[in-house]
């Protein structure tokens, strides 16, 4: 018996020393680079192997921004179906438990949508996509570093078209470099 409590303690400590060092990375996110480490000038700016610049505009920044937007959006349907759930407990009558159902139902189908026609936009070549849909309206949002044109607009639109079917109106927004 003592030792099967030394070994639930010992699980719970380290769990507690992963939970910790897991937070502290977190907290101070840095860009690793595998190069940097065999680098033993430590002044010297990155260099763009394209353009021979020393400075570069980092396209990762936007993507985070992205990543908060998804995590807006995560949180809103969550605390929308968390409401849906304690309104199917408070009613009595099938129809309207069947209403609300639906209601969750649409939820879960939208996010789906969504994420789908975020992976086909990335498989188009874009760096990364944000698509939201509210009602009939989509808007997208996508990280391109050649810039933008009618013809890309064109493209993300049929194919958000073509994936949601209550779609009536698509708005394409470009974000990175003009």
């Amino acid at each position: 018996m003592k030792t099967n409590k030394r070994t639930v303690w010992f699980l719970t400590l380290l769990s507690l020393v992963a939970v910790i060092a897991i937070y502290s990375i977190n907290k101070n996110p840095m860009p690793f680079d595998g190069m940097a480490i065999f680098d033993n000038a430590g002044d010297k700016k990155p260099v763009n192997k394209e353009t021979g610049d020393g400075d570069q505009a980092p396209v990762f920044a936007e993507s985070y921004l992205f990543d908060d937007m998804r995590m807006e959006v995560r949180n809103e349907r969550s605390q929308m179906h968390e409401q849906l759930t304690t309104k199917i407990n408070t009613m009595e009558t099938p129809s309207e438990k069947n209403e609300v159902f639906d209601e969750i139902a649409l939820l879960i189908k939208r996010d789906s949508v969504e994420a789908l026609m975020e992976t086909q936009i990335k498989a188009l070549g874009y760096k990364d996509a944000f698509v939201r849909t509210e009602g009939n309206m989509v808007n997208v949002t996508v990280l391109s570093e050649d810039g933008q044109s009618a013809k890309q607009a064109n493209e993300i639109t049929y194919l958000v078209m073509s994936t949601w079917e209550e779609a009536r109106k698509v708005k394409v927004d470009f974000k990175g470099e003009s």
